[in-house]
């Protein structure tokens, strides 16, 4: 009886601390969003691990914390407005490592244009000196379009589903 309560609690435990690493990473992520929100651009990169990248598609590329900086110092002057809203934030841990997935709804201003912007983020997260950061994060835009224009037109809704 004695083992059994012992490889339970050792169970329990085990499970409350995957739990808190879920909760740890899904802070990153949000304080990854509270830092584009309030402009705080300069907090990011210290987001990631000195080897972190991004690959934001035709929004460009960066590798390495230098190269990080450089990026998000440069996002204000792309998208003079940019608020991002997450959704579904799915997170799984292995050990040190984990991956997640979430889905984006942004808000931005380009040269003077409202947009509209669907898509998702796909990460890898490792831990460092006991936090986690981002390893790698990837966005794959379903939509960004002019708010005037709307996303109804047929070869956005096919993009949608891809």
């Amino acid at each position: 009886m004695g083992n059994d309560i012992e490889r339970r609690i050792r169970a329990l435990e085990a499970r409350v601390l995957e739990l808190c690493d879920i909760e740890a990473v899904r802070r990153l992520r949000h304080r990854y969003h509270e830092c584009i929100n309030d402009g705080e651009y300069d907090h990011i990169a210290s987001l990631f691990a000195e080897d972190g990248e991004i690959d934001f598609g035709y929004l460009g590329h960066a590798a390495g914390r230098e190269s990080l900086e450089r990026y998000f110092q440069n996002v204000p002057r792309m998208l003079p407005f940019l608020k991002q809203f997450i959704h579904n934030h799915v997170v799984d841990i292995d050990g040190d490592r984990g991956t997640g997935y979430s889905y984006l709804e942004a808000k931005s201003v380009s040269q003077g244009e409202s947009y509209i912007v669907a898509a998702r983020y796909d990460d890898e997260y490792v831990r460092v000196h006991g936090a986690w950061k981002f390893k790698r994060m990837t966005l794959t835009p379903y939509f960004t379009v002019p708010l005037r224009e709307g996303w109804a037109q047929e070869d956005r809704l096919k993009m949608g589903r891809q």
